[in-house]
């Protein structure tokens, strides 16, 4: 199965992604004017009314916060290490390039997302690439298809790596037994996910900045008392990324090709993700372009900040041949031992595990309103999906590290390719929405979505949907 998998993802990530990802990240930013750089600041602006929300929809603040949480858990622990130790140092910078570029495709795909939004059964708030798809493209057959490979990919596989690595770590640790592990994390994990969406964009809310604030203090302490070799660290990284010996050693391929895979993991940007989170919120200021700003900002501090401190503590740890045989989160654990003591792998461990959990539920927000797409409505599907979702977990707390991850590979990378596809088809209606917003922005207004002025977006958005209020 192992080798079926690895032929699977040498064709999708070698012949495919790599070039996909990086040339539709090279597209919008160029035709969104390096949106990413120019209006880096007013990323932060747009968070100041980021607690506001009504009754239909959660606030901008709880929906990066539920993006970050599906954004932020194993990858950063775990795919860093992976990162480095099967493409080197050099990975971590193709990580920085994946993530800057893909920083102007997630504010096209959460932008698409606000603006083709409808309302559930219930009066809330849903969206996504599959509906984005069914409306603005006319292809519901290929809204279809990308909700069953998000239900694949974030209902069952990738909580199962979220399970393994938790269980890994609790076990390298504590030696906690890891079915025992996951059967408290499945019973634990149900309890929240039967609580519906708002009970998981609370719990992620709470949870998620004071963890993420947690790890960076440490990482930053870990960095100021290794100041001295931080540039050569940086040296290391910058070198091993346009080495001649990675060259020269047919490995140049491979770290760019691992540092997109892991980058892709780690942030999101362009699966398609994330833009169902920017999809359930109300955002302030009203228009669809200012969830797309929300989440450029979570790639961001996904990778450029999260991921460069988990690499910052192992490239300072010394030598990589330590670490021979150890799995991703492994690694991580023992680079922080070296670094702060003993209680160093204890503390990711339990970061991990948090992380790691608002990574479960937020991933099965996405793929119930997923499974609802398919549906149209809310029926016992729901019930089946739960239950499936935690015995993905049991199965992911004992399967080996290697199977686990290349499914999820060949998982995000059909979900990738479909995404992609769409929001170049969808391009334009990205441009006109975020010309919109920076003309009133620019003019010193609040930027209002007044559907009315945009015909073409109009009769394709859910009547009752961005109606301007008088």
């Amino acid at each position: 199965m192992l080798t079926l998998l690895n032929a699977i993802n040498g064709l999708l990530w070698g012949q495919i992604l790599v070039y996909l990802l990086i040339g539709t990240g090279v597209y919008f930013t160029i035709r969104l004017g390096f949106i990413q750089f120019r209006h880096f600041f007013h990323t932060f602006t747009v968070m100041k009314g980021s607690r506001k929300s009504d009754k239909e929809g959660i606030s901008s603040f709880q929906a990066l916060s539920t993006s970050l949480a599906a954004r932020v858990g194993t990858g950063n622990l775990a795919g860093v290490a992976i990162a480095i130790t099967v493409g080197g140092p050099g990975a971590i910078f193709w990580m920085w390039v994946i993530a800057l570029l893909g920083m102007a495709t997630s504010f096209a795909e959460s932008t698409l997302a606000q603006a083709y939004k409808v309302h559930d059964e219930d009066g809330n708030f849903r969206g996504g690439p599959a509906y984005y798809m069914e409306r603005g493209l006319n292809a519901r057959w290929m809204g279809s298809l990308f909700a069953i490979f998000l239900i694949i990919a974030f209902g069952l596989v990738f909580n199962a790596v979220q399970a393994n690595s938790i269980t890994a770590a609790l076990h390298e640790s504590f030696q906690f037994d890891k079915l025992t592990v996951g059967i408290v994390l499945a019973i634990i994990s149900g309890a929240v996910i039967f609580t519906g969406i708002r009970g998981i964009a609370k719990v992620a809310e709470r949870i998620v900045p004071a963890m993420a604030f947690v790890y960076l203090l440490i990482a930053l302490f870990v960095v100021v008392t290794n100041i001295t070799q931080l540039p050569a660290i940086i040296g290391l990284i910058i070198d091993s990324a346009f080495g001649w010996q990675e060259a020269a050693g047919g490995a140049f391929g491979a770290m760019i090709m691992t540092g997109v895979q892991r980058g892709l993991f780690s942030n999101e940007a362009g699966m398609g993700s994330a833009a169902n989170a920017a999809a359930t919120a109300s955002p302030y200021p009203p228009h669809p372009a200012s969830q797309g700003y929300v989440q450029m900002l979570g790639v961001f501090i996904d990778t450029i900040i999260i991921c460069t401190a988990t690499a910052s503590i192992i490239l300072l740890s010394g030598g990589l041949e330590s670490f021979t045989g150890m799995g991703g989160v492994e690694i991580t654990q023992r680079a922080l031992d070296i670094q702060v003591g003993d209680w160093g792998g204890s503390f990711v461990a339990i970061a991990l595990l948090f992380f790691a959990f608002t990574s479960i539920i937020a991933n099965y927000s996405y793929a119930e309103t997923n499974l609802v797409f398919l549906q149209h409505k809310n029926t016992r599907g729901l019930i089946v999906l739960r239950i499936t979702v935690l015995a993905m977990i049991l199965f992911g707390a004992t399967q080996s590290n290697s199977v686990i991850w290349s499914l999820a590979d060949v998982s995000m990378g059909l979900m990738a390719i479909v995404n992609l596809i769409a929001i170049l088809l969808l391009s334009n209606e990205v441009i006109k929405l975020a010309k919109d917003y920076n003309q009133q922005l620019d003019a010193g207004k609040i930027p209002t979505f007044d559907r009315t002025k945009l015909p073409e977006l109009d009769k394709k958005i859910e009547p009752g949907v961005w109606e301007v209020k008088k």
